[in-house]
Order: structure tokens, then sequence, then C-alpha cells
């Protein structure tokens, strides 16, 4: 097994449809991508996105058990809902796509199209009936230009929490900075609070929704949310500081997608709105694949599931002392996320000791925690 901590979120594969798309884009090709861009001139690049090949996979082609239990006759509304939000968990090619449809303003040039794909497994981390806890892990492996097959990479992936009619979420509010809210009993009555986890535990975004169930899909939706920008971004762009949009899980009977609809939104000196840059779609899909071995993240999350839970808790400790606060991306050179997983290396399986480590978690938090 390998796990490179400081590429954690990045090591995502390139599909088929891109590297042929690269080929053709000599001498601009024939028209591509969606929404009419091809009509406004520009010969764009191919997508950016990953840049390695995946190792073949095998789509289900009969609906999960998860499904079909969601589908049972004679369930409460709540048990529809628990049963939609666990029937996230199980092994997936996850493709994640993301295009801008419009500028806003006369001198817009639109971006490039983000496309890559990646295997990952999404585990139960905790269930106590109205709070669910899912954590995504990627175990990759790749294909090279003769065929062979590398061994596994595991990287931790991003979690999302689920508690039934939360009264409280951590929304961002722009400059690396967290607040508690407070929301009301009528507006959680019979809704969802979604709360979204970076790699290394951190917090992202959360929002209320509320489940909708028919007999073809089950849907969640959020609340217009803000939240800071993704990795994919992040590492490319530096023109605007927040990501303004709404976000919906959708259950199918193949799996799940993950629509996002995002306003590219830029924040004065003050964090309030100054001026909108473009609007992007993403489409992140999530089909479930048969026969591929996802033991290496078992045995990841078995060696590191007591680290994990301890940083977890540690962090729940700084939500609950701290009701706003910032973290820093960067201290002495290393990211928040590589300090946490070199400890996760330390403290697995057999070497983890609880006391030591909680020292540890709780130093760096405090270190990359700003006021």
């Amino acid at each position: 097994m390998m796990l490179n901590v400081l590429v954690v979120g990045l090591l995502v594969m390139t599909s088929a449809w891109s590297q042929a798309d690269e080929k053709a884009t000599v001498g601009c090709p024939t028209p591509q991508y969606v929404f009419s861009w091809n009509l406004s001139g520009p010969c764009f690049d191919a997508p950016r996105g990953g840049t390695t090949q995946g190792a073949p996979v095998t789509l289900s082609t009969e609906p999960s058990a998860a499904w079909k239990a969601l589908q049972a006759p004679g369930l409460s509304d709540f048990e529809r809902d628990r049963r939609a939000i666990l029937a996230m968990t199980g092994g997936y090619r996850a493709s994640f796509e993301f295009v801008e449809t419009m500028g806003f303003s006369t001198d817009y040039t639109p971006a490039r199209p983000y496309q890559s794909w990646g295997t990952e497994y999404v585990y139960v981390v905790e269930d106590r009936g109205d709070f669910i806890s899912l954590q995504h892990i990627m175990v990759m492996v790749f294909q090279n230009e003769e065929g062979r097959l590398s061994e596994p990479m595991v990287m931790k992936h991003w979690r999302q929490d689920w508690q039934y009619e939360g009264l409280e979420l951590l929304a961002y509010v722009g400059k690396a900075r967290w607040q508690r809210q407070r929301l009301s009993r009528s507006e959680v009555k019979g809704r969802w609070v979604q709360s979204v986890y970076q790699v290394d535990d951190s917090p992202r975004y959360a929002s209320v929704g509320r489940w909708q169930h028919t007999g073809s899909f089950s849907a969640w939706e959020s609340e217009t949310t803000w939240r800071p920008l993704p990795r994919r971004e992040s590492s490319v762009r530096s023109d605007y500081e927040v990501l303004e949009g709404v976000n919906r899980h959708v259950i199918l009977p193949s799996g799940w997608v993950q629509e996002e609809e995002n306003l590219k939104l830029v924040l004065g000196d003050k964090a309030q709105p100054a001026a909108y840059l473009a609007k992007e779609l993403g489409n992140n899909r999530y089909q479930r694949i048969v026969d591929f071995d996802f033991s290496e993240g078992d045995r990841y999350w078995r060696e590191t599931g007591a680290y994990w839970q301890l940083v977890r808790q540690q962090w729940t400790q700084m939500f609950d002392a701290h009701p706003g606060f910032s973290l820093r991306k960067v201290k002495d050179g290393k990211p928040l996320f590589a300090a946490l997983f070199e400890l996760a290396d330390k403290y697995k399986g057999d070497a983890f000791s609880e006391a030591p480590a909680q020292r540890a978690v709780a130093q760096i938090l405090d270190d990359y925690r700003r006021e």
C-alpha cells in the first residue's frame, strides 16, 4: 500500500474521454463541451484534472440492495431519509466534472473545464439514528503505457456528517473563517443539516435541507451556502475567494450524484460580497462498481480509525471552545493536512497511544488556528 500525504486529494485520474479529446485539440477540435461555448470563438484546451490513467473498472448493472431498502413500502419520512443517506455507502467510480456556464463581465474568458475520476469507498463512521457520519476513502490503481497496474494508493478523502433537525451548524463566512450559526426549531423541522469536512477533518461547509423521495430517485438540496475554494481551484486560481452555491445529492438505483450550482464570488476587505466572476455547474457522479479490491482502504481505515476518531474529537472541542475562528493554510511551510497525516502514519495500528496522540493533535490545531 502506498500513501503519499503531500498529494492527498490531488491524485485523481484522467478519463478516456479527456485523453482522446486532448489529442483532438490540434488545429482546434470539433465543437466540444456544452452550453454553446463552441459558438463563442475560443478554441478550448482539453479539460484540466487527472494526469494518470486508472485501471479498468466494472460498473454494477443491478439496483443496489440499499436502493431496494430505500424503496420499501410503509417507511416513515425519517427512516426513508436515513436510508437515502446510508445508500451513499459502498464502492464507486467517482467522476468529478465542472464547467463555467456564464461570466459577468464584458472581458470574461471561460476557464478550462475540470474533469477527473477515481475509485472510492464510502464507510459508515457512526450511526446514532438521528446522526450519520460517512467517510470517503480513495483507493487508486494506476495503469502505465504498457498496461501494467500499480500497487494501490490510499488517500483519505472528504467526510460528510448528517444531523436530523440539528440546531446549529458551522458556517463558512469567508477569509478562511468559520462561525457557529444557530438555527430555530421551525427552520430545521423535518430537515437534515449536512456538514462537510476536508481530508484532515477541518471544516469546509454546512447547510440545512430537506429530502424528497420518489419511486425514481431521492434528493436532498441545501440552502445557498458559502464554501472556501476547493483544491481543484485554489491550486490554479486567486481571482476570487468564495464559492456561493447550492449542493444537491441525488440517490439513484446505480449509485448517486452530487450536483453543484456555484457562483464564484470576490469579497471586499470586510468579507462582504464585492463582485461575482462567473457561474459554474458541477456534476460528481458516484457509480457503483463490482469486483474492485478495496481491501487496502479497509486496512488503512482499520489501522488509523482510532487516530482519526481522536482528531474528530479534538476538532469538536475546538468548535465548542471557539464559536468563531480562522485557520492558517500553511505554517512553517507545511499545510495543515500534511501535519495531521504525518501523525496518522506515526500513530497507526499498534503504535497508537491515545495520550501522546491527543497532545500532538491538540498542539497542531492550536498552531493552525487564528482567532
